[in-house]
């Protein structure tokens, strides 16, 4: 019998995906990226060894699945090819391995440099984009003018339909941005030379997903950023430009709403969030600095260091809603391993509902519901009755207020340190 398995995070991203996915991947056939793009980083460390993946799914790691990437994500071909023949340096074997979606649609230079330059142009106002072209690329795929990969493996129609989107975008470099046009022949030449390394990937990747279905296989569907980053469920207008939700799963891999067995919800025991917009929980005092270096909290694709807070169980309790989350993994457990009191923000003062503007997150206050801490090392526990009381406790509460188990707890980066309750893969 096959089982279908969502991966997403359920906070601002950062929430350890990356490292769930590959533990998953020990019992998946194949795993599949449904939607972001290299703005986006999963780090994985295996035997001390780190590895931080943008493109490639996490299961690349494990020999055997195969990994695939699917039309809801958007492709720098330059960031993928790097990507690849990194991971073949170490030994990795990917292209064997990989298969990239023909309706995948691609990042081109034109959308880097327009995301650049109309996020410096906001100056205080500035969203925090990576500035990786992500946004225009969708922005291109809505307005139905965009480059997708199944374009790569017809040249001379792709050269029809370069001229005629990059003709639009030079418009607006040149008379809106007052900046330099693109050289098209330069453009053409550098995305030719990459049709030639990924065209042997490209492929129908919804009915190879349906074949692997039908044969009875194991599918793990992996999500990037996280649940309030969503395009419309997300703290608005900080947000990705992609749906980061378990809807996005279907629609960004071909498969139907029906085919989702079971979505595993990744939380950490703390909050951060990179860039600008709305964090009522985040800390500005010693709690907030041993946070984030106990957690070593960086952003893996941007470097840019990570606000950090107390867990926010009513956002958390948001996301679980529109994800339809069945169960919960929470990471990083070990990061409040020396805190005396934790606390958990339970409601919002000033607030009707959940908050859906600027303006409505900037009132809040959060209320917390204060806990002892156990003060004690939880790294590398992998059976749950060996936690500390106050850490069962934690855990108990979590799911009491969000109704929803917590089926694995991360307690440590490397893959062997966690303590699963119920394995997502089990029939």
């Amino acid at each position: 019998m096959s089982q279908t398995v969502v991966v997403l995070g359920t906070q601002w991203g950062d929430e350890g995906k990356g490292k769930i996915v590959d533990l998953l991947t020990e019992q998946a056939d194949a795993v599949i990226r449904f939607q972001g793009g290299h703005n986006a980083g999963h780090t994985l460390i295996i035997n001390d060894q780190k590895t931080v993946l943008h493109l490639i799914p996490s299961g690349i790691l494990r020999a055997g699945v195969q990994c695939i990437i699917g039309n809801g994500v958007v492709i720098e071909p330059t960031s993928l090819i790097k990507e690849i023949k990194q991971l073949e340096d170490t030994g990795v074997s990917i292209r064997d391995r990989l298969l990239i979606s023909q309706a995948a649609p691609i990042i081109m230079p034109y959308h880097i440099k327009l995301d650049q330059l109309r996020e410096a142009g906001k100056g205080d106002g500035a969203i925090g984009t990576t500035g990786r072209g992500i946004g225009p690329a969708y922005e291109d795929k809505v307005a139905r003018r965009g480059l997708r990969m199944g374009d790569l493996c017809d040249k001379d129609s792709l050269r029809d339909k370069l001229q005629e989107v990059l003709h639009y975008h030079n418009f607006v470099l040149e008379n809106y941005h007052r900046d330099q046009p693109l050289d098209f022949d330069a453009v053409y030449a550098d995305i030719c030379a990459q049709a030639d390394i990924l065209q042997p990937m490209i492929e129908d990747v919804t009915e190879h997903v349906h074949e692997l279905k039908s044969a009875d296989k194991k599918l793990l569907l992996e999500g990037a950023q996280g649940s309030l980053l969503d395009i419309d469920h997300g703290t608005y207008p900080f947000v990705t430009s992609s749906n980061t939700t378990a809807g996005s799963a279907a629609t960004g891999s071909g498969l139907g709403c029906t085919d989702i067995d079971y979505v595993l919800g990744i939380t950490k025991a703390y909050t951060t969030r990179v860039g600008s917009g709305p964090f009522p929980t985040e800390l500005f005092d010693d709690d907030g600095e041993k946070l984030a270096k106990e957690g070593v909290e960086f952003g893996a694709t941007t470097g840019r260091p990570r606000r950090c807070g107390w867990l926010d169980l009513v956002a958390l309790k948001r996301a679980i809603q529109v994800n339809g989350v069945t169960g919960l993994c929470i990471t990083k457990l070990d990061v409040l391993d020396s805190f005396k009191h934790i606390k958990l923000c339970t409601s919002y003062e000033q607030s009707s509902g959940f908050p859906q503007s600027a303006a409505q997150w900037q009132a809040i206050k959060p209320v917390y519901k204060t806990m002892s801490g156990w003060q004690s090392t939880t790294r590398g526990i992998t059976d749950y009755d060996d936690l500390p009381n106050e850490a069962r406790e934690l855990v108990n509460f979590i799911e009491e207020f969000t109704r929803t188990p917590v089926a694995i707890i991360s307690t440590g980066p490397e893959r062997n340190e966690n303590v699963i309750k119920a394995h997502p893969m089990a029939n």
